[in-house]
């Protein structure tokens, strides 16, 4: 049987045909996805907090009577992070493409919320490492939920820039964190035990507001569609036209093709692994490729940039934030500036651009780090450069894996790619790096660097080759969801 969006009832294999994609691709961009933007896009401002804080309050940890950490105990603590991520991504990932994308950001942001909440009483290495995992796990499931609903409600042609620029804002949390840990550090107005506790608490009273925000919301109209509930997801997207229509603008309504979709309950699994693997293998290994360079380009180096600045340069715990705030400033600054690149240059140039460069410039960061021939500020001046290119690779990572999958098993995809690239590249990378660290040997440590370097130019080369050119295409032309029957 076949009905349209707006019929009353919907059974399991009814076919479905409706304009509703191509009514939300063709919005004018309004308070609606900047609304959008500012309650979802705030898991990387929590991402980046997180990891910011646990870098910048590295000296104040092995200092605390209850912990008293040691450089592998906090890359340890740094990895167990990691790997509840990579866990969370999974399991949340898969319940957001069975349940839906609403219901699942709630539940990530609560488990991130008392997670983080927790982490501030820890009393030993067992716990800190234990609260950190669960923290993890959160911020791992907001990465599948957050990031499939906003490909779904961004309209097709800011899609690449606004991807960027959300992923970027990671690095206003890492401000937020950097400035947090200078004030709460100073042991002349908070002592030592005391001031890391708070620190933690920071993300914790954010994601409450957060929280609350999240109320406004609808549910993906697109996934609502392909589960058969058309009615809702009509009511939804007629709210949004209505809203836009009361502030003013206007825009071209004719001419709007439709999409048939078979309604269905779920997506079986074997469905779904093949459609990842197999149906779209060079896609997969696009995005096996970027995301695990850029996982540990990252992690390795900015975990454990604090540890860099103490063990090499002297640097007091209480001065470390000083140091990140300029390179959060770059890593921001670069999506933000060149994202747009994206939509307009294409996907794949500026993948193999951003990948490729940020490759090249940190292995010469690297070399003049091992030779000795630069000082806190000029290295950290040097980082400012390298990524400002990486913070817009490793953004664009996230925006490729999102978009080149069927809508069924968007969050799941999302989840596979980046559990993977994160286990290869972000759970060894920081514990790797930090014992490097520990070694006392600057050359040591540029081996942990070239390693980065090599992964990233090498993902450089794989887009050249096998990226999609989905720059500002209907997510339905990038990847045919698998319940279309037209």
């Amino acid at each position: 049987m076949q009905k349209t969006a707006s019929d009353a009832e919907t059974q399991t294999g009814d076919i479905i045909e409706t304009s509703i994609p191509q009514r939300l691709d063709r919005l004018p961009f309004g308070r609606f996805h900047i609304l959008v933007i500012a309650a979802l896009g705030i898991t990387w401002i929590l991402d980046g907090l997180e990891v910011t804080i646990v870098g910048a309050i590295a000296g104040a940890l092995k200092e605390s009577p209850a912990l008293k950490l040691s450089n592998t105990d906090i890359g340890l603590a740094s990895s167990a992070y990691l790997a509840g991520a990579v866990l969370g991504a999974i399991f949340f990932g898969w319940l957001t493409d069975r349940l839906g994308r609403k219901k699942l950001f709630f539940i990530t942001l609560a488990t991130y919320m008392l997670a983080t909440f927790a982490t501030a009483f820890s009393w030993n290495l067992a716990s800190f490492a234990a609260f950190r995992f669960f923290t993890g796990a959160g911020i791992g499931g907001e990465y599948t939920a957050v990031n499939s609903t906003i490909q779904e409600l961004i309209p097709a042609r800011l899609r690449g820039w606004t991807d960027l620029a959300i992923n970027g804002s990671f690095w206003l949390g890492a401000a937020i964190g950097a400035f947090g840990s200078i004030v709460l550090l100073d042991t002349s107005l908070i002592p030592t035990d005391l001031g890391w506790r708070l620190a933690f608490a920071i993300g914790g009273g954010m994601s409450i507001v957060i929280f609350a925000m999240r109320f406004w919301i609808p549910e993906s109209p697109r996934w609502l569609i392909t589960h058969g509930r058309a009615t809702e997801a009509e009511k939804i997207v007629n709210g949004i036209e209505a809203d836009f229509a009361r502030e003013g603008h206007a825009w071209d309504r004719t001419g709007l093709s439709t999409t048939q979709f078979k309604a269905r309950s779920h997506t079986p699994l074997a469905e779904i692994i093949t459609a990842i693997f197999k149906t779209n293998r060079d896609r997969a290994i696009v995005g096996f490729a970027l995301m695990a360079a850029q996982a540990y380009f990252y992690n390795a180096i900015f975990f454990t940039y604090a540890l860099v600045l103490s063990s090499f340069y002297g640097v007091p715990t209480d001065k470390i934030g000083l140091y990140i705030l300029p390179f959060a400033a770059g890593n921001f600054l670069g999506p933000l500036l060149i994202g747009r690149l994206f939509d307009t240059w294409g996907r794949r140039p500026m993948l193999v651009l951003t990948y490729g460069l940020s490759g090249i410039l940190l292995a010469g960061t690297g070399w003049l780090f091992a030779a000795n021939l630069v000082s806190t500020w000029q290295l950290t001046a040097c980082w400012v450069v390298v990524f400002f290119f990486g913070s817009a690779a490793a953004s664009s990572a996230y925006l490729t894996v999102s978009e080149s999958f069927p809508l069924e098993v968007r969050a799941l995809a999302i989840a596979i790619f980046y559990a993977v690239g994160t286990g290869v590249g972000g759970i060894i990378g920081p514990y790797f790096l930090g014992h490097l660290i520990d070694t006392g040997s600057r050359d040591s440590v540029l081996i942990g660097y070239l390693i980065g370097a090599a992964l990233m130019m090498i993902a450089a080369g794989v887009a050249a080759f096998k990226a999609v050119a989905a720059e500002r295409k209907p997510l339905e032309e990038v990847a045919r969801p698998l319940s279309a029957t037209d």
